[in-house]
Formats: C-alpha cells, structure tokens, sequence
C-alpha cells in the first residue's frame, strides 16, 4: 500500500493541484455495491462525470474543450470494522486547456463551497437513483423508494456483508444483535457537518486538498486512503479472550472500542475481502489508460502514443526514470521509513558492503555468529513466532 501511493505521486499525478473527493453512500447501496460491483463500477462513472462535469463548468469552459482527470480509491471499510464501501476520488483541482499549436495549458479552480457541495450532492442522488430504477434494482414508490431484492444475488456471504454494514453480530448466539461498544468518553453534541454536502444518505466532502508544490501531503493523503482495514497497533484481546479495537476517532456517543467475539470477528474480517478480480483503483480522465493526453500530463510519460510523449526531450529523466535509478536501500526509506544508511547509535553514515540473498551463505553466516557467541556467553535472541492465539480458536 505505501508503495502505491509513492507510485502514485511519482508516475500518475501532475506537479499541479488536487483535491480529496469522499462519497458515502447509503446502507442498501453499500449492500448493493458489496455484492455486485459491476454496478459499483457503473455508478463510480456516473460520479466522476457528474464532479467533472462540475469542475470543467467551474473553470469557464466545456467538455469539449477542456479536461480533468481523477484516480479512484475505493474503500471498504470503517473505523470500526464495518462493511462500508465508499469512494475517495482525487481529482486534479482544475482542468486542463489544449491550445491551438498542440499544449496543455492547467487552470486551477477554487474550493467548492457548502452551497455546490450539496447542489452536487443532490444531483449525484438524483442520477444514482434514476440509473438504479432503470437497471431495475430500485422501485419507487409515494413514500419510499428500496432496492428490488428478487434481482439481488443471494449467497452465503449476503448475511455476512448485511450484519457488517449495519453493526450487528453477524454469528454465534448474539447473531443480530448490535455490536457491543464500549463508551469511556462523554457524549458529543458537536455538529461536523460543515463543508459537507448531505442528501438522502449521501454524503460528500471535498475539504482536503494539496497544492502543486505540497508533494509530501500529496503522498501523505494516497497513504493514508490506500491503508489496509485494520490497524494491528488498536487491536488486542480482552482478558475473556474477545477481540477488543479501538476506534481511530471517537463517536459523539463517546464510543471508544468495539468489542467482538472470535468467530464473529473473523465474519467481519470475511466481509471486508472484496470479490475477485475487483479492482479497487479506478484512473478517469486524463489518467485513464486510453486517454490521449495521459503520456502528455503523468510525469511517468506512458499511454497512447509509446512510453514518451512526442514533445519530449528526450535527454531530460523523468520522475519515474528517476525513482527506477533509486537504490533498493533508498527505495526501503521511501516507502517504508527504514533507513538502513544511518547507524542508529550514533547517527553517522553506514555504507553498505554488500547485499546477500543466498539463503546458503545467508546461514553460514548465521551459523558462524551464533557460534561465536556462544563461546563468548552471548545469549541469542529468541526465534521469532507467531503472534499467541489463545482465545481466538478455543
């Protein structure tokens, strides 16, 4: 995951302006993008248009004569381990002009404002739901409107992703009943509903963005929506040998923790895996793969066209050309953090000897250290293990 977001920053996007799109959804639509993500795929469509469309409106021109561009992220999580599948979208903040002798020219546009947020809102509601009814997997009625549930496929995993989405206990003998949670900060009544848009279960937010020379937060927000579902730090047992997470933020309910049981947590971990061949990063616009001016904006230069844009110096590196020259040891600082080039104790500058991969030398040569040691009355470090699963299988 942390390699992808630095891939991300040093092939996809741009040295110019982005902005975090979030869509949530409503429960029966995350039910219904769970178990069929063809349709899932359908309506990410109808959303990148619809904020395109926004934006290219926003900067004074038409579709027809300028563009934008976005990379998709879809998550299927929430904070507390529930199925909640919904759309991180960073979307160039401004689109792109071709001039008359063949350049991109980039215009930036301002920061939408609550009023567009939900306006947008309100019409990404509309066209979901008018796509849904023509599908015929929503019916309307005077009152309501609820998905078509004759044309949904049923299965073993539909309780599974049910219970995960509306926090309920999924099996066991508590099978439907809310999840337990436990509450150690007093309730909150303050509102966070500013600078989002919110229609009909629909929600959009668009208040995180970096600027062209903000590269580092740029990286920092593709890290941070490309994390895996669980943080192994907020994880731990109980002493009844119950699964214990502790939410990232708290409710304004002053919920701190979830508490599962063993079998129902591994249900919810079963819940968040997504079907195969779901591919949950989407390229739109002027990043997708057939788009004519991906090799001409990407700094990695690939698309229609060969690997290098044809206006290209030929002479002059690109960022991916240069991140492929980078070392294996600066490449584990990049994206891990490591830094196996500065001594810890003393902080000065370590060279590396040599690299071994060969799992024969690699023993010899622990084999011979563990000899040494013994004779001079070092102890050994213990081998490593996995993590204790008392409670979790008993």
């Amino acid at each position: 995951m942390a390699e992808s977001a630095a891939l991300l920053v040093d092939e996809v996007f741009p040295e110019q302006p982005v902005r975090q799109w979030v869509l949530s959804v409503p429960y029966p639509l995350r039910f219904l993008f769970a178990s069929r993500p063809e349709v899932m795929g359908r309506v990410l469509g109808i959303v990148y248009r619809c904020i395109a469309t926004h934006l290219i409106k926003k900067a004074g021109f038409s579709r027809k004569t300028a563009q934008t561009g976005a990379v998709t992220l879809i998550q299927r999580f929430g904070s507390a381990l529930n199925l909640n599948v919904h759309f991180h979208t960073l979307f160039l903040d401004g689109v792109y002009i071709e001039r008359p002798d063949g350049s991109l020219r980039f215009r930036s546009v301002k920061a939408p404002s609550s009023a567009e947020l939900t306006q947008l809102t309100q019409v990404l509601a509309l066209r979901i739901g008018r796509y849904l009814e023509r599908q015929g997997l929503l019916e309307r009625d005077a009152e309501n409107s609820y998905l078509a549930g004759d044309d949904l496929e049923a299965g073993p995993m539909e309780q599974l992703l049910g219970s995960s989405i509306t926090y309920r206990i999924a099996v066991g003998p508590q099978q439907g009943r809310k999840v337990f949670t436990l509450q150690t900060l007093p309730a909150c009544d303050e509102t966070f509903d500013a600078g989002v848009g919110k229609v009909a279960g629909f929600s959009l937010h668009a208040g995180v963005a970096a600027r062209a020379d903000q590269r580092q937060k740029l990286e920092r927000l593709c890290r941070y929506i490309s994390r895996p579902a669980i943080a192994e730090k907020r994880l731990s047992l109980t002493s009844n040998g119950n699964v214990r997470y502790q939410l990232k933020t708290p409710y304004r309910d002053g919920t701190t923790h979830v508490i599962f049981e063993p079998l129902d947590f591994i249900a919810r971990l079963a819940a968040l895996v997504p079907k195969p061949r779901v591919n949950l990063t989407r390229f739109h616009g002027v990043f997708a793969p057939n788009s004519k001016y991906r090799a001409r904006v990407t700094p990695a230069r690939r698309g229609r066209g060969g690997q290098r844009a044809a206006t290209d110096d030929v002479d002059e590196p690109t960022l991916a050309e240069h991140r492929a020259a980078m070392t294996w040891a600066q490449r584990l600082k990049r994206v891990f953090g490591i830094d196996i080039e500065t001594c810890p104790a003393c902080g000065g500058a370590m060279r590396i000897i040599a690299c071994i991969e060969d799992s024969d030398v690699i023993e010899k040569i622990l084999t011979h250290l563990d000899a040494k040691g013994a004779e001079s009355g070092a102890t050994r470090r213990p081998p490593s293990r996995a993590p204790p699963q008392r409670g979790l299988f008993d």
